[in-house]
């Protein structure tokens, strides 16, 4: 009898310890449930590594937004290529070809891209650190502005974004507006958030937050005077910022193709970073502005 005690003794030891393990791992599934759903939520980004550039369901999304934004309308018989540089021409609508540039592009004749057939210019001002979070600035910035200005190109600018707040996003632009005031800027001024590569102080942006720098940063550019746009791919227009809140600024899409299949409307489009121009050693981003009238 004694030892038959003992025995219900163990076995009751025994699952009083499986019941709390099992306690355990409840609770810490439900601690780790709500941390993913607090941090993600609706407003999750979808990392670019794993989304695809043209998701399956693109139409479809944009489709849910169909009445808030205009749709991308341009005619693929109207894009031309000579030389290398890429043009369109329909009624009403001109495209302006035109390149991005930064210090990775240290030296650049700027004759010869203007006597390439070049318009205009996106220049780099500056970007925030992806790890420290220190505004710098681009160091070819003052040289690039200038010698496309001599050359008789229209310029606009660009900042590489890590902002994490509004308020980061603002001392952003006007980080910007400080280093152009004085020159002629004709086209937008541009909030360019990126991902990196690697472990970055922006890995848990969401798509809340991002919008809200985007929007914070444009206001402030407009409200100094200038045109404020946002720079995003497809998976970035489509999956990471709501346009719709973001559809009073211009809009400067990347996709890399023949023609463009994004499903909202824009005004620049970035068809390559691989292309070639006169004056230029390497490659370079090419772009065409879309001028209406």
């Amino acid at each position: 009898m004694k030892r038959k005690k003992r025995g219900n003794r163990i076995l009751t030891l025994i699952l009083a310890l499986c019941g709390v393990v099992l306690v355990l791992a409840v609770a810490l599934g439900v601690v780790n449930a709500w941390k993913t759903l607090s941090h993600y939520g609706e407003n999750t980004t979808i990392r670019s590594e794993t989304a695809d550039p043209a998701p399956e369901n693109a139409a479809d999304q944009a489709q849910e937004q169909e009445n808030a934004l205009s749709q991308n309308t341009y005619d693929p018989s109207g894009f031309y290529e000579e030389n290398g540089i890429r043009y369109y021409k329909e009624a009403g609508i001109t495209g302006v070809p035109g390149i991005d540039v930064s210090a990775f592009q240290p030296e650049i004749d700027w004759q010869a891209v203007k006597d390439a057939g070049i318009e205009f210019a996106m220049i780099r001002v500056g970007y925030r650190g992806y790890s420290t979070g220190k505004l710098d600035l681009d160091s070819c910035f003052l040289s690039h502005i200038q010698g496309a200005l001599d050359a008789g190109l229209g310029v606009g600018v660009y900042f590489f974004s890590q902002a994490l707040t509004p308020e980061e996003a603002i001392e952003e632009a006007n980080f910007v507006l400080t280093w152009i005031e004085g020159y002629d800027i004709t086209y937008p001024v541009v909030f360019d958030w990126e991902e990196v590569d690697g472990q970055a102080r922006t890995d848990e942006m969401n798509m809340l937050m991002l919008t809200s720098c985007a929007q914070a940063f444009c206001e402030t550019v407009e409200a100094s005077g200038y045109e404020a746009a946002i720079y995003f791919n497809q998976a970035y227009g489509y999956q990471q910022l709501n346009l719709v809140s973001l559809q009073d600024y211009t809009f400067w899409l990347a996709e890399y193709s023949d023609t463009p299949t994004f499903y909202h409307d824009f005004q620049m489009w970035q068809y390559t970073n691989q292309g070639t121009v006169p004056g230029i050693e390497g490659s370079v981003d090419l772009n065409i502005w879309f001028e209406k009238f």
